[in-house]
């Protein structure tokens, strides 16, 4: 097996279980201000039920004051006739919105019309969700993160020959890459947790069977 076979087969695990990890981070924030989100159709529940309870779920604790409060001026405004009902509408999902990204540590640049382009991997992994089958979204996955590991692997391996600052700037391009797929595959429930604590701290290199730790 050659030594691109080998290295693609030694962090297949760590492709799949990274690649996953980056979606989870990210996926709430790619499709979360679209008027056609998932925040936005919490938002509609919350109001058409009259009960906030299907919108605090996307936030954190500390911002649910905010939110009952601007819940319950929405609920007022928008019996005041369709106008004001679209535009208390509107201030909500966008109050609602706003305290969530504010949660995911990501600034709110307002909502994004209904049927704005997502990420192939976010819509993959909505369909994964709607059909029960995480087919699509695993291929996806692994082969958008072994492209990226095999382009790197290349890249640095072409440069060993010359060594040199180039071979330097690809070698820690490739090792770093490969290494948060390691750590990723290792630590993933961990880690999106955190970053939905608003951490978004990357967790401690792990060393194995002894081997030397490199610091780049």
């Amino acid at each position: 097996m050659s030594s691109n076979g080998e290295l693609i087969r030694v962090l297949f695990p760590a492709i799949a279980a990274a690649g996953a990890l980056l979606l989870l981070s990210t996926s709430a924030l790619a499709h979360c201000d679209t008027m056609d989100g998932p925040v936005v159709a919490a938002a509609r529940a919350a109001l058409e039920k009259g009960e906030l309870t299907p919108a605090l779920k996307w936030i954190k604790p500390e911002a649910e004051k905010e939110l009952r409060a601007a819940f319950e001026k929405t609920l007022v405004v928008r019996a005041k006739g369709p106008e004001a009902k679209e535009l208390a509408d509107r201030w909500f999902f966008e109050t609602l919105v706003r305290l969530h990204r504010a949660g995911e540590g990501a600034p709110f640049e307002g909502l994004k019309p209904a049927g704005a382009e997502v990420e192939p991997a976010v819509a993959a992994a909505d369909q994964a969700l709607e059909t029960g089958k995480a087919d699509r979204l695993v291929k996806e996955l692994t082969e958008a993160v072994a492209k990226g590991l095999r382009e790197r692997f290349a890249k640095a391996l072409a440069a060993r020959k010359h060594a040199g600052r180039e071979y330097v700037a690809a070698y820690v391009e490739f090792v770093h890459y490969a290494e948060r797929l390691h750590q990723d595959a290792g630590t993933a429930a961990h880690h999106h947790e955190a970053a939905a604590e608003g951490a978004h701290q990357e967790p401690a290199p792990k060393e194995a069977g002894g081997a030397e730790k490199h610091h780049h």
